[in-house]
């Protein structure tokens, strides 16, 4: 027999999702503990689940899978092939009205990128005190995307409103946002997404407590400290709109052992693990099984990406989690200051 922990390595299903597949009827243990409520499966059993596994990574829904595993265990070779054939048919049909769709977006976009002012002529300088300057790079360079695809995400938007320049960076999983101080600025908002090889080494130059001068012209960025500078140009396409992205409801905030959570992490090597929200944040064990009341909230996250979030707020004493449910964004807030935080995208913990 095998356990529920070795039945989720050997199939790549994943402990929560064999609990899933059981409540649903799809996939229920051979044998379950009547002490216990631990689950156990039959060896037989390993190469349906790993069949299971294969057909919701080819996003087949449940019910047709159900009928493909009744088929399939059943020996009855013939359906299976239709049923297959079906779903791929919806799946062709899917990705056509997904790219009309896509098409009509471009188009409007396109019309209104016609009708914006990307740049402008305007020189600014303005100052930003070095080492605050240093920190709000480090609170944010974790999450700049790397995908080729999209590569406005591949650098950190630099935003200026007034005496506030906020820096964000996000690559769609994540999120996180900081702030510095200036002074010098006084005309209107300026929003450049500055690339991450320049971000890299304006960083290297920020090594003391002395002032930095930024000057904008339009799209070109320059940074000067301790007689040294760099400069280079802006990303030319347009950053996404964070403050639609940043505005959650209020939610219950729990106290995080950044030590002890670190250590957890640490001990996950999947893309996913579930996070056990009481009157703290603990990491669920595979063996688990509690799913009744009083167990706390559950909610999916991706380890490494919460382990950088944790790194980049430094030592972490003081931290906090905001929960709001288990589909919206995580947000990570740091004791000293709430304009540094970070948001992070649950992953799904069913299937």
């Amino acid at each position: 027999m095998h356990s529920i922990g070795e039945m989720g390595r050997d199939s790549g299903l994943g402990v929560s999702a064999l609990r899933f597949y059981d409540r649903a009827g799809v996939l229920p243990p051979a044998r379950v503990d009547p002490a216990t409520g631990y689950r156990w499966y039959a060896p037989e059993q390993l190469d349906e689940a790993r069949l299971l596994a294969r057909l919701r990574q080819a996003g087949m829904p449940l019910a047709d899978v159900r009928l493909v595993l009744a088929a399939w265990s059943g020996g009855d070779t013939g359906l299976v092939p239709r049923l297959l054939d079906g779903h791929l048919r919806r799946l062709e049909r899917e990705l056509a009205d997904a790219r009309g769709a896509l098409s009509a977006v471009r188009a409007r976009l396109g019309h209104k990128e016609s009708t914006m002012t990307t740049s402008t002529s305007r020189t600014t300088r303005l100052t930003v005190p070095a080492a605050e300057f240093a920190a709000a790079l480090d609170s944010v360079r974790f999450a700049v995307g790397t995908d080729p695809e999209l590569p406005v995400l591949g650098g950190i938007l630099f935003d200026v409103e007034e005496a506030d320049l906020r820096l964000v960076a996000t690559d769609r999983y994540r999120m996180a946002v900081a702030r510095a101080t200036t002074d010098g600025h006084d005309g209107g908002r300026i929003q450049l997404t500055v690339p991450a090889p320049l971000v890299d080494a304006m960083r290297a130059l920020l090594t003391d407590d002395s002032a930095a001068l930024l000057t904008v012209d339009g799209d070109a960025i320059e940074l000067e400290t301790q007689g040294r500078r760099v400069a280079g140009r802006a990303l030319g396409e347009e950053f996404p709109d964070y403050r639609r992205l940043t505005s959650l409801p209020a939610g219950r905030r729990v106290p995080l052992d950044v030590p002890a959570l670190r250590q957890a992490l640490g001990g996950h090597d999947g893309e996913r693990c579930a996070l056990v929200l009481t009157d703290t944040v603990t990491v669920a064990d595979e063996a688990d099984e509690a799913d009744g009341p009083g167990s706390g909230d559950r909610v999916g996250v991706n380890p490494a990406y919460l382990l950088d979030a944790l790194s980049a707020a430094g030592d972490g004493d003081g931290m906090v989690l905001e929960y709001v449910g288990p589909k919206a964004p995580l947000t990570l807030l740091r004791p000293d200051t709430e304009d540094a935080f970070s948001l992070l995208m649950p992953c799904t913990l069913d299937a």
